[in-house]
């Protein structure tokens, strides 16, 4: 999986380079993963503005701006705290498109409602309406992780490289 990683990481530089977009990264139950991918790739820092990991709550609050409501009524694992967690990343960098990944990759921590694996993401686009979608992956917690990231990093891909791109009113 590391050459896809790499892979993907490359051509998703390439597409943000050729759209002169800048990337901001939200992670939680990734830790910085998909920002250590974006960043392997000589040149990154023409087109990734910055990362976030926010592992904990106060650090979701304090750095993104998520609502501590938002929190308890919904828990940091829901798709108010990945949408919140994205915009607040656009909003606290100078990015244009920021990406936000919270979840359960385990082996600890899921529940009925929420098993392991359970992991949101968002896309903050801009002016355009913040893009979320929730997927339960299986395997160990450092299969899950690779997964959320290489699904991350082919979102984040398609969503660029659009014809219409959803972020053309960027």
């Amino acid at each position: 999986m590391t050459a896809s990683l790499e892979n993907l990481a490359s051509l998703l530089g390439d597409a943000f380079k050729k759209n002169n977009y800048m990337l901001a990264t939200a992670e939680s139950c990734t830790g910085g993963g998909l920002s250590y991918w974006i960043t392997s790739i000589s040149g990154s820092s023409n087109w990734f503005e910055r990362g976030f990991v926010t592992y904990s709550d106060d650090a979701k609050i304090e750095q993104l701006g998520v609502s501590t409501t938002t929190l308890k009524s919904f828990g940091a694992v829901s798709e108010e705290t990945a949408r919140e967690m994205a915009e607040g990343a656009l909003l606290h960098s100078l990015a244009n498109v920021a990406v936000a990944i919270t979840g359960i990759a385990g082996p600890e921590g899921g529940t009925v409602d929420k098993p392991v694996g359970t992991v949101w993401v968002a896309y903050a686009l801009g002016q355009s309406p913040t893009k979320t979608q929730m997927d339960i992956y299986t395997g160990s917690r450092n299969e899950i992780r690779e997964k959320v990231i290489e699904k991350a990093l082919r979102t984040l891909l398609d969503l660029v490289s659009a014809t219409p791109s959803p972020l053309s009113s960027i």
